[in-house]
């Protein structure tokens, strides 16, 4: 019995994140010439702090694409140890939904993506504004600026989802965003 009901919630739980980005398709399918089709969500992404890039497909025809996936944490990474977690994919569906306003998914810089335990607890022993209990450390939160871009415009873009919390960080030059609750600061 505990197997079947552990079965049956991981298959839930598989459903909402798999089901997800189809209710992003019908909102995606108008969006402005030169984006990814409606059946494809695509991230560009360079590491700020490793010079490393991708352009990357992670989701297409209704599923999302495993290598990619894996592609996307490595990017992601801790960049302080090299310790690589998996990514919350809703986290990237976010992030192909806000690169999507500017029209043609521009290349997101990112500051931080996934932490590790141990990273974490130094930057909050030894940062401001960093959280004992980070969604970092969960890969559920990214810290990203668009170059050239005005960082308010990213601010007001991320805002407009409600998709969970937002910080924004004009004087770091870079908006918080994570698929935790929605807040705000």
């Amino acid at each position: 019995m505990n197997q079947r009901r552990s079965f049956l919630k991981s298959s839930a739980m598989l459903a909402s994140v798999i089901g997800a980005p189809a209710v992003i398709k019908s909102a995606r399918a108008a969006t402005v010439p030169g984006t990814a089709p409606p059946n494809e969500r695509i991230l560009r992404l360079y590491n700020t702090h490793t010079g490393e890039s991708l352009r990357s497909i992670f989701w297409a025809e209704g599923q999302f694409i495993p290598e990619a996936l894996q592609d996307i944490n490595k990017l992601l990474r801790d960049h302080r140890n090299n310790k690589i977690s998996a990514i919350d994919p809703q986290l990237l569906v976010l992030l192909d939904r806000i690169s999507a306003q500017y029209g043609s998914h521009p290349t997101l810089h990112v500051i931080s993506g996934y932490r590790s335990p141990e990273t974490n607890a130094k930057l909050h022993e030894n940062t401001s504004g960093v959280a004992k209990h980070s969604l970092h450390m969960e890969g559920k939160a990214i810290d990203v600026r668009v170059p050239g871009q005005d960082i308010a415009k990213l601010h007001k873009i991320a805002m407009s989802q409600k998709a969970g919390g937002v910080g924004y960080y004009p004087d770091s030059q870079f908006v918080h965003m994570d698929v935790g609750r929605v807040r705000h600061w």
